[in-house]
C-alpha cells in the first residue's frame, strides 16, 4: 500500500493517512499537532505531492486522485461548512409544488437537508441518504430508484435505476460531480452512476449543479456532461476564468454561496 512507502517518514505516512480518512489537510494545524514550522509540513506535503499521494490546494493538500473516488465519509468532511452554504442555496432556488431529481453526492444532500421545510415537493432520487432524510417530512412526497446500492455510500446505481428515471419529465434537477475542467467539461467516475446523472439532466427541464471548488483542482475519468446542459451552478467561490467565460457564452447562471448569502456572476 501507499502509505508503506520507503521513502515516507512517520509523520508523513501520518499526514497521508489523515488526508485519505478527511479529504484534506490544512498547514496549520498540520504544524501545530506535531509540534514543527508550518515550513516543514509544507516540506512534507510538497514530497508527498511530488510522489502523487497528495495533491496541493490553498493553504494545505488533498487526497490525490486515481480511478477511485475517495471514501464517503472523507467526502462528507471535506468542504462540509461550503457544501452546506451551497446546499442553502440551491434549495432556495426550487419552488414550492415542483418536481425535481436529486442525485449522488454529499453537496446534493445537502440539499435536500434545506429541503425539508418546503411544501408540495415531488422528490425523485437515487441517493438512499436523500431519502433517509426527506422521509421526516409530510408535505414532500419522495420516489427512490430501484437497482443495485452501493453500501459505500447509499448510492442506487445500474440499469434499472436509469430506466426508472427515463419515466418521469421534472422542474428541476440537482446533480453532483466529483470534477470539473476548466472548458466546462463535468466528471464523475462510476460509468453506472453517470449513466443514472446523465438520464437525470435529459429529463429535467432545468438542471443545478452544485459542487464546491475543490472539484476544479480535481481528476475524474468519465464524462458526465458539459456546463452547456446546466442551467444553474451553485458553488463557494469565484471558478476559473475559463470557466466563467464558457458559462457566460451558453447562459448558466454561477451563484456564488457563502455564510451570509449569495452573490450572482
Amino acid at each position: 500500500m501507499r502509505s508503506t512507502n520507503p521513502q515516507l517518514s512517520v509523520r508523513q505516512k501520518s499526514i497521508l493517512d489523515h488526508a485519505r480518512n478527511h479529504g484534506e489537510v490544512q498547514v496549520d494545524p498540520l504544524a501545530e499537532s506535531f509540534d514543527v514550522t508550518p515550513q516543514t509540513i509544507r516540506r512534507d506535503l510538497n514530497q508527498l505531492c511530488r510522489l502523487r499521494l497528495l495533491q496541493r490546494v490553498h493553504g494545505g493538500a488533498m487526497a490525490a486522485d486515481g480511478v477511485e473516488n475517495l471514501g464517503y465519509e472523507a467526502r462528507k468532511r471535506l468542504a462540509a461548512d461550503e457544501k452546506a452554504n451551497i446546499g442553502r442555496r440551491a434549495a432556495e432556488l426550487i419552488p414550492d409544488d415542483s418536481s425535481l431529481f436529486i442525485n449522488i453526492g454529499t453537496t446534493t444532500e445537502q440539499v435536500a437537508e434545506f429541503l425539508i421545510q418546503r411544501v408540495g415537493l415531488l422528490v425523485i432520487t437515487n441517493n438512499l441518504n436523500v431519502v433517509n432524510s426527506l422521509r421526516r417530512s409530510e408535505t414532500i412526497e419522495v420516489m427512490t430508484a430501484g437497482g443495485t446500492v452501493r453500501r459505500e455510500d447509499g448510492a442506487i446505481v445500474g440499469a434499472a435505476a436509469t430506466e426508472f428515471i427515463e419515466r418521469f419529465k421534472v422542474d428541476y434537477a440537482i446533480v453532483g460531480a466529483s470534477a470539473i475542467e476548466d472548458d466546462g467539461t463535468v466528471l464523475d467516475y462510476d460509468i453506472r452512476e453517470v449513466r443514472v446523472a446523465q438520464a437525470i439532466i435529459r429529463n429535467s427541464r432545468a438542471v443545478i449543479l452544485v459542487a464546491d471548488g475543490n472539484k476544479f483542482q480535481r481528476n475524474a475519468p468519465v464524462r458526465i456532461s458539459n456546463i452547456a446542459e446546466i442551467d444553474y451552478f451553485v458553488t463557494d467561490r469565484p471558478p476559473p476564468a475559463a470557466f466563467t467565460q464558457t458559462c457566460r457564452q451558453h447562459g448558466v447562471t454561477i451563484e456564488i454561496a457563502h455564510g451570509d448569502g449569495s452573490t450572482r456572476l
